[in-house]
């Protein structure tokens, strides 16, 4: 398979049925903020973390390519109404969200309760997620924008919703794993 096709040089793509759009259609940006989150979330995993981090952020990754899969399908009227869908694989579902909850609840567990916003920083493996967290919301974001013009499946929001709480999660138990202190957000008070 070559890499380069040459179909794109005019400022097109192809969406997965064939259908072309210009490279900065919606549906285009959905999918490849998704895309640029999995990339972060792949260098979050190759930092010194706990296996069972790297397993699910290995897990993560999967759904996200998943996730960018079904954006990048448009879902037709005659697809809705019969219920069979184009894309054969598997797809993201509430099973997804529900693990993601189960991830944040364990950590959570270790850690001590918040009792202000917290910068994001002081250690770069956390920076990373605080990277992909806001990657994470901005996918968010923008499929929620792109719902309002296309048939988007609602277990795709509700993920990237989980997700940048599992993240946000996450850099505070590498926070604590990393013994560093939380820098907690304290607005200055005017004079």
């Amino acid at each position: 398979m070559k890499i380069y096709t040459k179909t794109g040089d005019k400022g097109t793509t192809s969406l997965y049925g064939g259908t072309r759009v210009p490279k900065y259609h919606l549906r285009i940006e959905a999918y490849g903020t998704i895309d640029e989150l999995n990339s972060y979330i792949g260098l979050i995993s190759t930092q010194q973390i706990n296996a069972n981090s790297a397993t699910t952020l290995l897990k993560i990754q999967n759904e996200l390519f998943t996730i960018g899969s079904m954006l990048a399908t448009p879902q037709d009227k005659e697809t809705l109404k019969s219920g069979k869908e184009r894309l054969n694989i598997p797809k993201a579902s509430a099973n997804s969200i529900t693990y993601l909850e189960q991830e944040i609840d364990t950590m959570n567990e270790e850690l001590p309760a918040m009792t202000h916003f917290v910068l994001p920083g002081g250690h770069q493996t956390v920076s990373y997620c605080h990277i992909a967290r806001c990657i994470c919301r901005r996918a968010e974001r923008i499929t929620v924008q792109l719902s309002e013009e296309v048939v988007i499946n609602e277990v795709v929001l509700k993920y990237l919703n989980r997700l940048s709480d599992y993240l946000f999660v996450l850099a505070r138990k590498l926070t604590y794993d990393n013994n560093i202190e939380e820098i907690p957000w304290i607005p200055e008070k005017k004079k």
